[in-house]
């Protein structure tokens, strides 16, 4: 398989600024209590984490376009391999948790991701997905970030379908800037100065963490809106699913 047509865009946007970031441990995310029970089922992998990992650093399996997040995650005890979503370098059936989160929307092809994401899901495994949704919030940010695209989400739960994934529980995930200079101050700054911005990042973020409430998941697919920033889906791989 050759590589997405945004997999070269989106490692020389994140390379750079993975380097000058800090790694953050799973407990610290809103994400841990619904992962940490998820994870106990057996073999899991997190595909795109940067220096965020979701998933415990020695228990899991990671994959990231940016040679400098990989690199991260080996330093802290973690099997880590730099590829693409859209060709994983693992056999069918091997993994009984999938953790994608803000990742998918980065993926010209995404239902060759998705279809990836589904070859390597054992039977009844599970998938932790989140992605943008609300295609009338396109902003400058989905721009500067490397974002195909942002999600209605009955499409992207056809998209999940079509392969065999079973919607199971979802929630809002994250939340667009309350104040939009601010959010195009972010952006420029990306731009510009990535280390400067990186720097405030660092800052900025584990405080933000420390007051975020934990991830609270409901039955079927949340309709979000407003400023919600995304949709955060748990769905489960049919057992008797055709691999896409």
């Amino acid at each position: 398989m050759t590589a997405d047509p945004g997999f070269a865009a989106n490692r020389a946007f994140y390379d750079p600024l993975w380097s000058a970031a800090r790694l953050i441990p799973p407990e610290a995310f809103p994400t841990w209590p619904v992962i940490a029970e998820l994870a106990a089922a057996g073999e899991c992998l997190e595909i795109g984490p940067g220096v965020h990992p979701r998933l415990p650093l020695d228990r899991g399996v990671f994959l990231d376009a940016s040679p400098a997040a990989a690199a991260r995650l080996r330093a802290g005890g973690a099997r880590a391999v730099v590829g693409d979503v859209t060709a994983l370098p693992w056999p069918a059936a091997r993994f009984a948790l999938i953790v994608a989160l803000d990742v998918i929307e980065h993926v010209a092809d995404d239902a060759r991701a998705v279809a990836e994401l589904a070859r390597v899901a054992a039977p009844g495994a599970a998938l932790l997905v989140s992605v943008p949704i609300g295609p009338e919030y396109w902003s400058r940010f989905d721009a500067a970030v490397g974002h195909a695209r942002r999600y209605d989400p009955p499409a992207f739960a056809a998209l999940l379908a079509r392969h065999g994934w079973r919607i199971e529980a979802s929630a809002p995930f994250g939340l667009r800037p309350r104040w939009p200079a601010l959010a195009a101050l972010g952006v420029w700054m990306l731009a510009k100065y990535p280390g400067v911005a990186m720097r405030w990042y660092n800052r900025v973020l584990p405080r933000a963490l420390a007051r975020a409430p934990r991830l609270a998941l409901r039955p079927g697919l949340v309709a979000g809106g407003g400023r919600d920033e995304g949709v955060v889906v748990l769905a489960r791989r049919d057992a008797g699913a055709i691999h896409g």
